[in-house]
């Protein structure tokens, strides 16, 4: 009898640990498709509050007064920003040092005994991320729509965003009990919800542009060179886009015809255009800084730390809960004002 209390309380603790990492009910539903097809959000009323916490938008700052002399004829070595008038150009430094480095103030980008000196690699780094704000507003609609985004979206108040990622090293052999692990099966992991599928989807696919919907077009064995290997980088960047959005796999497909285009939510081609969008800022805007961080700033690889789909959403569907702030920073609208700040439209009569 003793033996069987001991296998018995074994399997109990075995039962608890596998369930840590479960959520407990009662969670909220809601209903996103037809009736009975499966597609509806999931929601965690337990940690929502946190998520909004995270979301919540800043005060913005008060206008700059009009008219006054421009920024580039005030000050020396403004490459970006100097066609704002002066005291534009000085709101939005106020606020760009809310937005990324609050205790540090100025001094974080800036030698404060003469500002015109690009000797501190951060400042570098900030007038990029300017041009890449920018260029995001401009350029890449499809996406971000007419909410646009601003250092504040990715860096919430930190010198560097709470979500990134440096490219993992190809073998982990050290302290492995089963040695190289084929870059997936390791517990504990972020990126891939926890499972034990690949945990560094995001070179191949926000990096790299290898191909990501690996279905098949033909049947076995003749011309089908898809493997349950490829399937499983795809569906590790799936986990974390679920992650990284707060929302379920059907928030972009439906669950009746999970591949087919002209049955998926509209949602599905925002994410498209997202994943593209990624990819260009890091290769075009991030990557191309690495010479100028120092090493403690880089990754096991050498590699700098780039975006991901959580980088800027932070566990909801749309970042800051779809609130804009670009309507207070249209210097950042990279010249996209006049859609950004929609003028009023007469009603018809």
């Amino acid at each position: 009898m003793k033996s069987l209390r001991n296998i018995t309380l074994a399997g109990l603790a075995f039962a608890v640990l596998g369930l840590t990492g479960c959520e407990r009910l009662p969670m909220e539903t809601k209903q996103i498709g037809y009736r009975g097809t499966g597609m509806e959000q999931v929601i965690n009323p337990r940690t929502q509050a946190e998520v909004d916490k995270v979301n919540a938008l800043p005060v913005a700052l008060d206008p700059a007064p009009p008219g006054g002399p421009l920024a580039k004829n005030i000050y020396k070595n403004v490459q970006v920003l100097g066609d704002l008038t002066e005291g534009q150009f000085n709101r939005l430094m106020v606020a760009m040092t809310l937005w990324v480095a609050p205790e540090q103030g100025c001094a974080y980008c800036h030698n404060v005994q003469n500002f015109a000196d690009d000797s501190l690699y951060t400042k570098v780094v900030a007038r990029r991320m300017t041009q890449m704000t920018q260029s995001i507003n401009a350029k890449w609609q499809a996406h971000v729509g007419e909410t646009g985004v601003t250092c504040y979206t990715c860096h919430r108040g930190q010198n560097l965003p709470s979500k990134r990622w440096f490219t993992e090293p190809d073998a982990q052999m050290a302290g492995r009990l089963l040695g190289y692990d084929a870059g997936q099966n390791r517990a504990g992991v972020e990126a891939n919800a926890n499972a034990s599928l690949p945990y560094d989807p995001f070179t191949p696919y926000l990096l790299q542009d290898k191909e990501i919907r690996v279905n098949g077009s033909t049947a076995l064995p003749t011309g089908n060179r898809q493997s349950i290997k490829q399937t499983e980088w795809t569906y590790a960047l799936m986990m974390h886009m679920s992650q990284g959005l707060g929302v379920n796999c059907t928030y972009c497909h439906n669950t009746r015809a999970v591949a087919e285009w002209s049955q998926s939510p509209p949602q599905r081609v925002t994410a498209w255009h997202g994943i593209r969008m990624v990819r260009e800022i890091n290769n075009e805007y991030i990557v191309g800084l690495t010479p100028v961080h120092p090493p403690n700033r880089l990754g096991p690889t050498g590699d700098i730390s780039k975006v991901n789909c959580a980088t800027c959403h932070q566990g909801v569907n749309k970042p800051l809960g779809g609130k804009s702030m670009i309507k207070d920073h249209p210097e950042l609208s990279g010249g996209r004002l006049t859609s950004l700040v929609k003028t009023p439209v007469a009603s018809a009569q």
